[in-house]
């Protein structure tokens, strides 16, 4: 099992700035291809970025791609999503993921585990 709680979203300005983190407990992090994905209301879960269990490869959403940066530490069991340039199409609930396998896939269903969400609210 692995747990996993976000943190460090919040209300900002268009343009601005913020950084989730999302921490991970139980089997090893170090294991696990890890996701961000979003929700707004009314729409279906979004993958917007992933990091492979190295962290040496990244992939992103068009829609975020140049603005977003996902990170991991695998010492501090944390994977970072680091988001500038905020739109207010960017406001939902952020959601971390882990996945045990060692595909790269954007597909929420096949993530393993999910955090509880973090909100993000970009004013215009």
């Amino acid at each position: 099992q692995v747990q996993l709680v976000e943190s460090g979203g919040g209300l900002v300005q268009a343009g601005g700035s913020l950084r989730l983190s999302c921490a991970a407990s139980g089997r090893s992090f170090s294991s696990y291809g890890m996701g961000w994905f979003r929700q707004a209301p009314g729409k279906e879960r979004e993958f917007v970025a992933l990091i492979r269990r190295s962290g040496g490869n990244t992939y992103y959403a068009a829609s975020v791609k140049g603005r977003f940066t996902i990170s991991r530490d695998n010492a501090k069991n944390t994977v970072y999503l680091q988001m500038n340039s905020l739109k207010p199409e960017d406001t939902a609930v952020y959601y971390c993921a882990a996945e045990i396998s060692v595909r790269v896939t954007t597909t929420p269903s096949d993530y393993d585990y999910w955090g509880q969400g973090t909100q993000v609210t970009v004013s215009s």
